[in-house]
């Protein structure tokens, strides 16, 4: 198949159009990959599963895919513009730059690997494409849309392509100096919205390069013209990242790449929205940022946030929280029980299932609306009408559309220590008997221990505490 059926709102057009591969063999992907100066937090993984969705689709749907994600490490400057965020940290750390990138730059895969992200094709480097970014800023330079300034950094002319905008809705004669640019460069650009391709090492002696302009380093944006350029043949099929990279990240890297080849380079503009964690954004200062391996370390499954993330649109603000955490979790964990019971049931006609698994892959096609797919999911699996085997047959051919490994076996909590065990079978005798005021008391002890202790009609049950 050289055409998908999926429909993505592509941030450009404001509309939704469908996702096609231009050159009829494979769809070309690129996404903005992390800046490995620090471990991704979860905000950052909820983009990263973007394109892990839209290609476990396109996949699912026969076509061929071919998947580029840069990794930066290099010329990502901090929020105040004064120094490079993996020299920051390296400075902090008292270690080499590259160093902690590549040790960012693992954790980061691990990451992907736990929430099951596929991986891309390829994770080119910034620091090891800086030939390539030469190449095309020279070609800027020699086609008038670059310039060398008086500080010897070499700068986009943001006037020279007429559509800048187009992206973000932002008009180059309505934006303000100082306002979401880089450097004030004090009289060295010709314009102030112009933005740097190419900086001059000036006092920086770590992360440098030669180029024909001088010893230094790349500027941030030029990186992801180079990579998709080189490693898509000129032309991206869907380019993905977070709605923070929309300006001035996508629009300046729009207005690099059509420059340089006299076109359009991107066919579909998608862009996923931010996460709010227990109502704030997430963010070191206000200590609530959140990694996977919090998760873990509160004895969650990783899949409890991909599942957190499939119930809210990609394109919609979602506010994530422990509680809903913890339910993700123990609602997968009854799924995989429940096709551990359904594997047991003699498999009759599955044919009804077709019906159902085509609703949740047209839920898929419209612009993921995941959260609708798994309401049907959360009605299959309650449905009295349904036979066990036709019920398997569902969750076993749609699974590999939400990622959640729901035919696995169901985790099996380790063995309390015997101390804690004691406190539980204690307050089970103390319910039986009716002292409540004891079983409370209980209850409170094991808390403070990180158990929690449910009561239902089949008698009590345990669970972490988070």
């Amino acid at each position: 198949m050289n055409q998908t059926q999926i429909q993505l709102f592509d941030t450009k057009s404001r509309q939704l159009q469908p996702l096609q591969s231009s050159d009829g063999k494979k769809i070309r992907i690129y996404s903005c990959g992390p800046t490995v100066y620090r471990d991704a937090h979860v905000g950052n993984m909820r983009t990263f599963l973007l394109g892990d969705l839209i290609t476990r689709l396109a996949k699912y749907l026969g076509n061929e895919i071919e998947f580029i994600q840069n990794i930066t490490d290099v010329g990502h400057m901090s929020e105040d513009f004064v120094e490079d965020k993996i020299l920051a940290q390296a400075k902090a750390e008292s270690k080499d730059p590259f160093e902690i990138a590549r040790t960012y730059e693992g954790r980061f895969h691990n990451d992907l690997k736990s929430l099951n992200i596929t991986a891309a094709d390829l994770y080119p480097k910034a620091s090891e494409c800086i030939a390539m970014m030469h190449d095309l800023i020279k070609k800027l330079i020699d086609t008038d849309h670059a310039y060398l300034g008086s500080d010897n950094c070499v700068y986009f002319a943001a006037q020279s392509y007429s559509s800048y905008g187009a992206i973000s809705g932002n008009r180059l004669d309505a934006l303000k100096p100082g306002h979401k640019f880089e450097y004030t460069e004090d009289g060295a650009k010709r314009f102030h919205a112009d933005w740097a391709l190419w900086k001059a090492a000036a006092g920086r002696t770590e992360m440098i390069w030669d180029s024909p302009w001088g010893p230094g380093f790349p500027g941030w944006h030029i990186e992801c013209s180079a990579m998709s350029l080189h490693y898509l043949n000129k032309f991206v099929d869907l380019h993905l990242g977070g709605i923070d990279l929309r300006f001035p990240h996508h629009e300046n890297e729009r207005a690099q790449s059509n420059a340089a080849i006299n076109s359009e380079a991107v066919a579909l503009w998608v862009h996923g929205e931010h996460l709010l964690f227990e109502g704030r954004k997430m963010a070191k200062s206000t200590g609530n940022v959140v990694l996977v391996s919090d998760l873990i370390a509160k004895h969650l499954d990783p899949l409890a946030l991909r599942l957190c993330f499939l119930e809210n649109r990609y394109r919609s603000q979602m506010d994530l929280s422990w509680d809903s955490l913890k339910a993700a979790h123990l609602l997968i964990q009854r799924w995989r029980e429940k096709t551990a019971v359904w594997r047991l049931a003699k498999v009759t006609d599955t044919k009804p299932a077709v019906s159902f698994i085509d609703e949740i892959i047209n839920d898929f096609t419209t612009d993921l609306d995941t959260p609708r797919a798994l309401q049907k999911l959360r009605s299959i699996e309650k449905a009295q009408t349904l036979s066990d085997g036709v019920k398997l047959e569902i969750f076993k051919v749609v699974d590999p559309l939400f990622g959640l490994d729901l035919l696995k076996p169901a985790v099996v909590k380790s063995q309390l220590p015997q101390e804690l065990q004691k406190l539980l079978d204690a307050r089970s005798v103390a319910r039986s008997t009716g002292d409540f005021v004891e079983s409370d008391r209980l209850r409170d002890l094991l808390a403070k221990d990180g158990i929690v202790v449910r009561d239902s009609k089949d008698g009590q049950s345990w669970d972490y505490l988070i």
